[in-house]
């Protein structure tokens, strides 16, 4: 990837509407809104049992969004190290504690900035977490011979 150019990763989940799962814009990658879902359109951390109760699970919802993140990032040469800015969006701030106990599990102080806010809704009823990212990655050019 070079200058701006963005990306639909293969076997992650298609986007829900025409946009990318990362957009390179310079030294940095701009990773869209991104959930539990899976290729398959099932979601993590989703229980439904024989009579339709739902059980949701944020920590293995945010494990998963981050896990969706680092592969997007891997797909063009980045990682999480190289995550500078995250925004996460929650639908029930109830949920901040087992949010923050998995994100403590990938990030510490010294990761990237971080805004969390509650959101009234995401595109669909078993989402509890959606997060987008801003990674910097340096392009390397080619040596001129």
């Amino acid at each position: 990837m070079t200058g701006a150019q963005a990306k639909v990763v293969e076997g992650k989940a298609t986007p829900r509407g025409t946009f990318p799962h990362v957009r390179r814009a310079g030294d940095f990658l701009f990773v869209s809104g991104t959930s539990s879902r899976r290729a398959d359109n099932s979601f993590a951390g989703v229980i439904v049992d024989s009579m339709g109760t739902t059980q949701l699970d944020i920590r293995e919802q945010t494990r998963a969004v981050i896990e969706n993140i680092r592969d997007i990032l891997t797909s063009v040469g980045a990682d999480l190290d190289d995550v500078v800015e995250i925004s996460s969006y929650l639908v029930n701030m109830n949920d901040f504690g087992g949010y923050n106990e998995t994100y403590s599990e990938f990030f510490g102080f010294d990761g990237p900035a971080r805004t969390t806010v509650a959101v009234h809704q995401l595109p669909h009823p078993h989402l509890l977490i959606e997060i987008k990212a801003v990674a910097y990655k340096p392009l390397v050019l080619p040596a001129l011979v």
